[in-house]
C-alpha cells in the first residue's frame, strides 16, 4: 500500500512496476474479502479506506453486489456497473470511464443533510429550488458535484417531482463555463445536466442570469464565490444557500464571515473546513457548520450490521441525510448551524442507526431475526461504552467469621 506513494511510482517508466506490485497486494484483498466472509459471514461489513482511485473503484465494483460492503471516500450512483465493466487487465484510461458512474455518497448525504435542514429555514420544499453547482469536472476533488446533484434529485424525487424535472433544477459549471446542450465533449454525466442555455463561462454572470437559490462550491477553487456573487444571491433570496463544501480552508469558496457580511446575516451557510463564529456588526453571532463525513458513517455502518444488511443501496445514504438534517434542533438554526454540534455525535450516530434499521426491516433488507420492537434500544444494548461508574479495582473485605476461623488455624498450625 504505501507504494501509492512512492516518489520512484511517479515517472512512467514505472508503469510495469506498478502492475508487477498492485496485482499481489489485490490478490491480498481478495483471499482477505472472501476470508472474512468465510469466518464472520455474510452479516460481516466491509469497508475499504484511503485506496487510491484506481483500484477504490475496481474493488467497489468487484466487491459491493456479493458482500456487504461500501466506500467511504467514493460510492455509485445507483447505476450498478458490474465486476465485468472492469477487465482484471483494464488500462487507467478505461478503468476512469467507469469511475464516472461512481459518486462520493459520504460526501453527498452530509450536502444534502444541509440543505434538507436548510429547507427549515426556508419553509419551502427541496424541489422549490434552483441549485447551481460551482464544479463538475473530472477529478476527485470536483466529481463529488455529480454525487450531491443526484442525491439532490432523488429527494426532489421523493417529494413527487419526476426525474427530468429534478434534473432540470440542478446546473453545473465547470473549467470551460455553464454546462449546457450542444457544448463539445460532455461526457453522459455531464449531458445528463446539460439544459437549453446559451453558452457563459464566468461564474459571476451565470448566478446574475439563472438567480439560484442555492449555491454549491466543490471545486477547491478559493474565492470562487466572489463578493459580487454572494450580494446577488441575497438580492433575490430572502435567505440565500451559500454552501462552500471545498477543503482545506485554503481552498473555500468563500469564507463563512464573507458569506454572512455580504448577506448582512440572512445567508445560510455550511462548508466542508471548519470556521470559527462570526459575530457581525449589529452584535449578532452565527456559528457555521462544517459538513463532515463523521455525521453519516459511524451511523450508517452500526445501523447496516445491528440488522444484517446484505447490500447497501443509494437510499440508505438518502434515508441518512434526512436523519441527521431532523437532529438539528430549532436552536441550532437560529444560530447558524446546519449540523447538530460534533460534541453529540454520539448520539445522533445511535438515532441515525435506529433509522437505518427501520429502512431495513420496512423494505425486507434486513435478515436479523427476529426483528428488534424497539430498535434504539436494540443499537444501544450493542455499542461499546466507555462510561465506568468507579475506574478503582473492586475490592472486597473477608467476613469476620471466616477471619475468625483462619486466625484459629493459624494459632493451632504454629
Amino acid at each position: 500500500m504505501a507504494l501509492k506513494t512512492s516518489t520512484s511510482l511517479c515517472y512512467p517508466l514505472s508503469r510495469s512496476w506498478k502492475l508487477m506490485f498492485i496485482q499481489p497486494v489485490l490478490n491480498f484483498l481478495h483471499r482477505s474479502v472472501t476470508g472474512t466472509e468465510a469466518v464472520y459471514g455474510m452479516d460481516c461489513l466491509i469497508q475499504f479506506e484511503d485506496f487510491a482511485n484506481i483500484n477504490a473503484f475496481r474493488l467497489l465494483s468487484k466487491y459491493r453486489n456479493k458482500y456487504c460492503t461500501f466506500n467511504d471516500d467514493i460510492q455509485d450512483e445507483g447505476t450498478v456497473v458490474e465486476e465485468e465493466a472492469i477487465p482484471p487487465k483494464a488500462t487507467e484510461k478505461a478503468i476512469r470511464q467507469v469511475e464516472k458512474s461512481y459518486r462520493d455518497k459520504g460526501t453527498a448525504a452530509v450536502a444534502v443533510a444541509g440543505l434538507l435542514a436548510a429547507l427549515r429555514i426556508t419553509k419551502s420544499k427541496m424541489s422549490n429550488h434552483t441549485i447551481l453547482f460551482q464544479g463538475a469536472g473530472e477529478v476527485r476533488a470536483t466529481v463529488a458535484a455529480m454525487g450531491i446533484a443526484e442525491l439532490i434529485s432523488m429527494a426532489m424525487e421523493k417529494e413527487g417531482l419526476g426525474k427530468e424535472e429534478s434534473l432540470k433544477k440542478i446546473w453545473m459549471v465547470d473549467s470551460k463555463g455553464l454546462i449546457v446542450k450542444g457544448r463539445d465533449n460532455l461526457t453522459h454525466e455531464k449531458v445528463r445536466f446539460a439544459h437549453e442555455h446559451p453558452p457563459m463561462r464566468n461564474l459571476e454572470d451565470v448566478v446574475r442570469d439563472l438567480k439560484p437559490t442555492a449555491i454549491i462550491g466543490v471545486a477547491a477553487v478559493a474565492g470562487a464565490f466572489s463578493e459580487r456573487i454572494i450580494r446577488d444571491m441575497a438580492s433575490f433570496n430572502e435567505r440565500p444557500i451559500i454552501f462552500a463544501l471545498s477543503n482545506p480552508t485554503s481552498k473555500a469558496e468563500c469564507t463563512a464571515e464573507q458569506c454572512y457580511t455580504f448577506t448582512e446575516g440572512r445567508g445560510i451557510f455550511a462548508s466542508g473546513s471548519p470556521f470559527d463564529a462570526v459575530t457581525l456588526p449589529d452584535g449578532r453571532t452565527f456559528y457555521p457548520g462544517q459538513g463532515n463525513n463523521a455525521y453519516i458513517f459511524p451511523g450508517v455502518g452500526r445501523g447496516v450490521t445491528a440488522c444484517a444488511f446484505r447490500h447497501i443501496t443509494e437510499d440508505v445514504f438518502l434515508t441518512a441525510a434526512e436523519v441527521l438534517a431532523d437532529q438539528v434542533t430549532d436552536k441550532d438554526l437560529a444560530e447558524g448551524r446546519l449540523y447538530p454540534p460534533l460534541s453529540s455525535i454520539r448520539e445522533v450516530s445511535l438515532k441515525l442507526a435506529a433509522k437505518i434499521m427501520d429502512y431495513a426491516y420496512h423494505h425486507k433488507m434486513a435478515t436479523l431475526r427476529p426483528e428488534p420492537s424497539d430498535k434504539e434500544a436494540h443499537i444501544r444494548s450493542i455499542c461499546y461504552s466507555t462510561d465506568y461508574d468507579d475506574f478503582a479495582i473492586d475490592s472486597y473485605q473477608w467476613p469476620e467469621d471466616c477471619i475468625a476461623v483462619q486466625s484459629q488455624c493459624s494459632d493451632f498450625m504454629l
